[in-house]
């Protein structure tokens, strides 16, 4: 029961780094329309603070996928891997976690 568990908060936590690649993208879009301008503290620090979180899932990927046209493909493609493991990899390991723990 502690692995299906520790599933479960896995599973929150990619729930989280859903949102919080959402809320950075919503924001980026605001900023490049000018919608709102980085020179409030609050939203440079906001915008500071998500770049933070998500840099180190971004940089190893965008060594790996093409540049086209200053269209950074790396959020999307962490996007679909936070799906995937979501999705496809917690829910099998928990049925197999079940399997064994019930046999």
């Amino acid at each position: 029961m502690v692995a299906l568990s520790l599933i479960q908060i896995i599973s929150i936590l990619l729930d989280v780094l859903w949102w919080i690649i959402m809320v950075q993208f919503v924001l980026s879009l605001l900023i490049v329309f000018n919608v709102i301008n980085t020179s409030n503290n609050f939203v440079r620090s906001l915008h500071y603070g998500l770049d933070s979180l998500t840099e180190p899932l971004y940089r190893p990927l965008r060594r790996v996928l093409p540049n086209i046209n200053g269209i950074d493909l790396a959020p999307l493609a962490v996007l679909i891997i936070i799906r995937i493991l979501d999705s496809v990899l917690l829910p099998n390991i928990a049925a197999a976690i079940l399997t064994n723990g019930a046999a």
